[in-house]
């Protein structure tokens, strides 16, 4: 007899639900719209109706089904209450147990962050390994770690927020936590842009980059794949940044593979490259080997990963 579950990846604009079989495989997937007016106050509303409306659809018994797993954005702790999710209009509640109460269902919850890494390790990039470290480079940096299979949340819900690593001292340009120097200001999509602003403000050397008015993050990396030597050189920062950073991680949790996701990660092979060049030569000799791999989920991995949190507990 087939078993099933729901992925439920929560953004501040859609949410990705996915009706998977226990075994992994994703039998049908779709989005709702996230109805953040009045706080968010209809989101789980709206997720049980769908939820309920596909075991219909499915002719599909409560009895068959593991339960929910939800991908949110913020803090969720071990009990499954969030702590304020700014972009979806919810303060500090139990999510778990008051989707369980919508649905009928059991229900985990996880940061979203940490649910992609988790989704990656399952069925996508890092899949065969269970000591995991993913990276996300989009507008900010994200992050999850996975130890023998399951996420590292930590006491506060913040275990693996990668991007907020104190990388320099000198900053004066603050990062979107109100913080300065942290990774996601040099190794995000919107941090490499930031860096070549200032460089191409102080730095006369030639370079295409001058070009190009909207200037974005795989404009950098096509003129660098094209021998363009200002933007080789801001590729090789952000791969200094972040292999610094993982080195460092390295030494505390030991994974077998490092898996980058993000928009960022479509740049491919020149990032790998500039990334494990320098994670190799800071990283503690025991952990020189360590793998790396671009995500191969892509949208999906926050669905797949809430789906496993199912099967995790």
């Amino acid at each position: 007899m087939k078993k099933y579950g729901f992925g439920v990846d929560i953004g501040g604009t859609t949410c990705k639900i996915g009706l998977f079989e226990t075994t992994g495989k994703l039998v049908e997937k779709w989005e709702i719209k996230t109805n953040t007016e009045n706080n968010g106050s209809s989101i789980l509303d709206d997720i049980a109706d769908a939820v309920q409306n596909k075991l219909s659809e499915k002719q599909i018994s409560m009895d068959d089904v593991q339960g929910v797993g939800l991908g949110v954005p913020g803090p969720v702790m071990g009990d499954g209450t969030v702590s304020k999710c700014v972009n979806l209009g919810w303060d500090v509640f139990n999510v778990e147990k008051a989707m369980a109460e919508k649905t009928g269902l059991p229900v985990k919850a996880g940061n979203d962050a940490n649910v992609a890494a988790l989704g990656e390790m399952w069925q996508g990039g890092g899949k065969g390994y269970q000591n995991v470290v993913m990276v996300t480079l989009g507008t900010g940096v994200g992050g999850g770690i996975i130890i023998d299979g399951k996420i590292v949340s930590g006491s506060h819900g913040a275990g693996g927020e990668i991007g907020h690593i104190k990388m320099k001292n000198d900053e004066t340009d603050s990062c979107g936590c109100g913080k300065k120097g942290c990774l996601e200001q040099y190794a995000s999509a919107t941090g490499i842009v930031r860096m070549a602003k200032q460089k191409l403000t102080s730095d006369t050397t030639a370079t295409r980059l001058r070009d190009i008015e909207e200037l974005t993050a795989k404009d950098i990396f096509d003129a660098a794949k094209a021998g363009d030597a200002v933007a080789a050189e801001l590729v090789d920062t952000l791969g200094e940044m972040l292999g610094i950073a993982l080195a460092n991680i390295s030494c505390i949790a030991d994974p077998q593979i490092v898996v980058i996701g993000g928009g960022v990660s479509m740049a491919g092979q020149i990032l790998l490259d500039a990334v494990r060049k320098h994670y190799v030569e800071r990283a503690f000799h025991a952990c020189e080997d360590t793998k790396f791999e671009v995500a191969s989920l892509g949208n999906d991995a926050g669905m797949y990963g809430c789906a496993q949190l199912l099967l995790t507990v």
